[in-house]
């Protein structure tokens, strides 16, 4: 019993203080989209979340076939002997959907920033439309393939 209140409170006081960062530091604790905090009228911000699940709609076959990728990716090198030519051509798959998905991203951010210009280059926080890690909008990619 001892062992455990010795490190089960380290670990609280650890976990108290990470989450009060969040609203002590602004920039933690905002989340969304960066207009949120800018003087936006009710109109904008219905424009933007349909412009949002619209981009979510479009993009959603993209980012299942690049999960699917990655997961091919993945048993490639789990294999006992991984064939670097199909590696290769895995990963260049894998380029050519995200690059697909940069280009529609790019329209996307153009679409909103003429709906909230006061956004700039902070719309979404680090997760990019809260899916996520990762920085800018968008679908971020984790280490390992998890969004």
């Amino acid at each position: 019993m001892k062992f455990g209140k010795k490190v089960g409170l380290p670990i609280f006081l650890l976990a108290a203080l990470w989450l009060s960062l969040g609203a002590v530091n602004p920039a933690w604790a905002r989340g969304g989209w960066g207009c949120m905090n800018a003087n936006v009228t009710p109109e904008q911000s219905a424009q933007l979340f349909d412009l949002k699940q619209q981009f979510m709609n479009e993009t959603a076959g993209l980012r299942k076939q690049m999960m699917v990728k990655k997961t091919e990716l993945a048993a490639l090198w789990q294999s006992p002997s991984p064939d670097q030519n199909q590696i290769q051509v895995k990963q260049q798959e894998i380029n050519a959907l995200r690059d697909q998905l940069q280009a529609k991203r790019n329209a996307f951010r153009s679409q909103a920033q003429t709906i909230c210009p006061q956004a700039g280059m902070g719309m979404g926080r680090g997760g990019g439309m809260g899916m996520g890690k990762g920085r800018g909008m968008g679908m971020a990619m984790g280490p390992r393939g998890g969004w």
